[in-house]
């Protein structure tokens, strides 16, 4: 783009930045307007000519010149923000200092005696803008810089359509200009859907680059759950301070709700033209995300009851937290709102599934993950959303893609991240009774995916692919296997028929893990038996009538059960139990698993390619930190059951890495090795074994069993339909002893996900902003940069 001659320019400039040892003074407009005055150097370039080590050494060398560079390229933003930048020459130069800024602040977060830099004041920016040396008055850097993009982002002829009838009008005055009125996109709480523009949108996505850059200074500090962590950056331009926070909130959230990438809705659109708008929806949606990055443990979330009319967000709550955006997002309630941020994010999730059908035929978005962090976000922060969500079967259009995801991710070590976000959302939308009721839904949409052909209902295509995952994912998802369980016990009151297929995975499941290898090898393992436990109780006392494929595979597995409520406790068992395992060290058998035939047209998930990068995640808190358990009432309200007493006031919550109380006691009685390593001992058998929820399925194994052998001893071999006839008549009622209340643990937030969530958001965004590379290679603190 740029022409050679001023790249020659511009790298002259750079040279001698670097070569002077005296400082330049600021009032040397020669010098300075080097850098972005007689220049058209793209993004590229500047990236190309400003190579870190020589930023790096200016930083050691002549902080002076590093200083005053900044607040030379802040200045003319702040001047065009000013002027409303009407010439190209004055576009130029903003352009120009937003792509020099968005190269330079990675550096000066990297080095902690930098950080306070744009925080200090600058002598004669006055508040007033006046200029006047009224220190008192005068404004930190960072904040001049804020609001000069914020009101750059909304600058006619620039960023935004010019409202003007004609030339002869006078310029729109950029001061009391309602940038209300020139929201980005229709959707939320704007109707007009502004005439496309190649070159506003490319303006936009600089800036907004630049603005995620202002925002990274939080990559640069390690993890530290009690850091309070607020980002100052995000925290002061998602004030009242900034004038344009609503129009630009609502400006980002409808760009990114209403992209379309199949084209209109013709396939290969988009081979024929190319789409400019998807870079800016993808800054749209992570510079969304960053300015959402809010503790929702730490501050009340506004509780939603009442609604307004008339506008789009809902001014009957309380203030909310000071964060405008969170605020915003937590006030949206109007049904048409919901419906277009549903619809836009379910489509876009879904579009990696259409390649499947037409390969090519629309245009394949990367941000996914952002999408999910986004939705996440929403679910978290407005309840209403959440209800809304689930009111529908649309919820299921939302879970189709993101199981697709997980699948697709299994056997993918770079991409641990994406499987936790996916988990942890179908773990919060179990939490309401809804979601179970809406998985009834018949399954038709035939998404190639590498798992067992079934026909059946989502509930079905959700256990089939949690299998998959368990039993074929790598070892690194172990922790996730809880959280599993956690959404297959939260829906099974309410699954009215489950596929045989599916019956069998449930029940092989349980034999993975009820091995005594399994059980005795690790202090958590015997919790997966409880769950799946749980999910066989809630299925035969809530929904025995349409379920004979899960009953009549029980039947047939019933040496499971027997074994269990035999499992030995003596010395030598479970020192024979260990030994097993050190021959066997696969992790859960495939076999008993009747794998079947993968759908057509699917592949097998694959391992990251040797090479990839990916960032490193803090660990997530246990399931008993993630989830607090409720009770379902007779009339189907939840209410919340007290912790049990072994969780004192000692249980804090752990750090990165250390285990919670609970686990802790478990370990006690039991490490009796030398080694420190724990080890199982009688007395942490029987603890748990005599807990172990068997008496519903004993009942109806002695009630069944027998009569399902004469039916086999009279009618001969015929296989399996006589006794599935004969259990889908059967009842047990009366037999069975009385059903148990139901049980769900429901997602709280608290600081540990708060923190995950945070060290994954910005490590996707590190790792998708390749070009230009903007915090590569820096020193990052949050995360680390791993090859697989």
């Amino acid at each position: 783009m740029g022409s050679t001659d001023s790249k020659l320019n511009f790298r002259k400039a750079v040279i001698q930045l670097t070569t002077k040892t005296q400082p330049v003074e600021a009032t040397d407009d020669a010098f300075w307007d080097q850098f972005w005055a007689d220049t058209a150097t793209s993004v590229q370039d500047v990236f190309a000519l400003v190579p870190a080590a020589e930023i790096r050494a200016v930083r050691e060398e002549s902080p002076s010149n590093l200083a005053t560079l900044c607040y030379k390229a802040v200045e003319k933003l702040v001047q065009g923000a000013e002027s409303g930048c009407h010439s190209e020459k004055e576009k130029q130069i903003v352009l120009n200092c937003s792509r020099l800024l968005t190269r330079v602040l990675p550096y000066i977060f990297e080095d902690p005696d930098w950080r306070g830099f744009f925080w200090s004041t600058v002598p004669g920016a006055g508040r007033g803008g006046q200029g006047e040396d009224d220190d008192e008055n005068a404004r930190p850097l960072a904040e001049s810089l804020l609001l000069a993009i914020a009101d750059l982002l909304f600058c006619p002829d620039f960023t935004v359509q010019s409202h003007r009838r004609s030339t002869v009008d006078s310029a729109e005055d950029v001061h009391s200009l309602d940038s209300c009125e020139y929201i980005w996109e229709a959707g939320v709480g704007f109707a007009h859907s502004p005439q496309p523009n190649y070159i506003h949108d490319m303006n936009r996505m600089e800036l907004l680059k630049l603005l995620l850059t202002c925002f990274s200074e939080a990559m640069y500090l390690p993890p530290a759950p009690e850091s309070g962590s607020t980002n100052p950056w995000v925290q002061f331009f998602c004030s009242t301070e900034n004038r344009h926070a609503l129009p630009l909130f609502t400006s980002l959230l409808n760009t990114v709700c209403a992209y379309d990438p199949v084209g209109y809705g013709i396939p290969y659109n988009h081979l024929l033209f190319s789409d400019y708008r998807e870079p800016l929806v993808e800054e749209a949606a992570q510079v969304l995300i960053v300015t959402l990055d809010h503790d929702s443990a730490s501050s009340a979330s506004p509780t939603v009851d009442g609604t307004t009319t008339g506008t789009a967000m809902d001014d009957a709550d309380p203030p909310g937290p000071e964060n405008l955006f969170v605020n915003y997002l937590s006030r949206i309630h109007r049904e048409e709102d919901f419906q277009f941020i549903l619809k836009g994010i379910a489509r876009l999730l879904s579009n990696p599934l259409l390649q499947t059908y037409l390969p090519n035929s629309t245009k394949k978005i990367q941000f996914h993950q952002e999408l999910l962090v986004l939705f996440w976000k929403l679910c978290d922060f407005n309840k209403k959303f959440l209800f809304f969500v689930l009111k529908s079967s649309d919820v299921l259009d939302i879970l189709v893609p993101i199981l697709f995801f997980l699948n697709d991710a299994r056997a993918d070590q770079s991409r641990v991240g994406l499987m936790h976000i996916g988990v942890f959302i179908l773990l919060l939308l179990s939490g309401e009774r809804n979601f179970g009721v809406r998985l009834n839904k018949p399954y038709s949409v035939r998404v190639p995916m590498d798992i067992p052909v079934f026909t059946g209902t989502h509930a079905d295509l959700l256990i089939v692919v949690f299998h998959k995952i368990i039993t074929s994912g790598h070892q690194r998802l172990q922790p996730l296997f809880d959280c599993l369980l956690t959404i297959v016990v939260n829906v099974s009151p309410y699954l009215k028929s489950l596929s045989m297929v599916t019956a069998n995975k449930l029940l092989h499941l349980l034999e993975a893990f009820s091995t005594t290898w399994f059980l005795f090898s690790a202090a958590q393992n015997h919790h997966l038996v409880f769950f799946l436990l749980e999910v066989f109780n809630n299925i035969i006392q809530y929904q025995f009538d349409g379920n004979s494929n899960l009953v009549y595979a029980i039947i047939r597995k019933r040496s499971v059960f027997h074994q269990l409520a035999n499992l030995p406790t003596d010395p030598p068992a479970i020192h024979k139990a260990l030994q097993r395992r050190r021959r066997t060290p696969e992790p859960l058998s495939r076999t008993g698993s009747q794998e079947g035939t993968s759908m057509e047209g699917s592949r097998p998930a694959a391992p990251a390619e040797p090479g990839t990068l990916k960032t490193s995640l803090v660990a997530t808190p246990g399931i008993d930190k993630l989830t607090e358990k409720s009770q379902v009432s007779e009339d189907g309200t939840l209410r919340s059951l007290e912790p049990e007493p072994q969780q004192s006031s000692e249980d804090s919550s752990p750090a990165k890495g250390e285990p919670s109380q609970a686990w802790r006691e478990q370990r006690r009685p039991s490490s009796s090795s030398a080694s420190g390593q724990w080890s199982p001992t009688p007395e942490w058998v029987l603890s748990w074994k005599s807990k172990l929820p068997l008496q519903t399925i004993m009942r109806l194994l002695q009630v069944l069993v027998p009569q399902v052998e004469k039916i086999s001893r009279v009618l001969g071999v015929q296989g399996e339909s006589p006794i599935l006839r004969f259990l889908q008549h059967g009842t047990l009622v009366g037999l069975l002893p009385v059903p148990h209340p139901i049980l769900i643990r429901k997602y709280q937030a608290n600081s540990g996900t708060a923190m995950w969530f945070r060290t994954y958001m910005w490590g996707v965004i590190y790792l998708r902003n390749v070009d230009p590379p903007v915090w590569y290679d820096t020193d990052v603190k949050l995360f680390e940069i791993q090859r697989v």
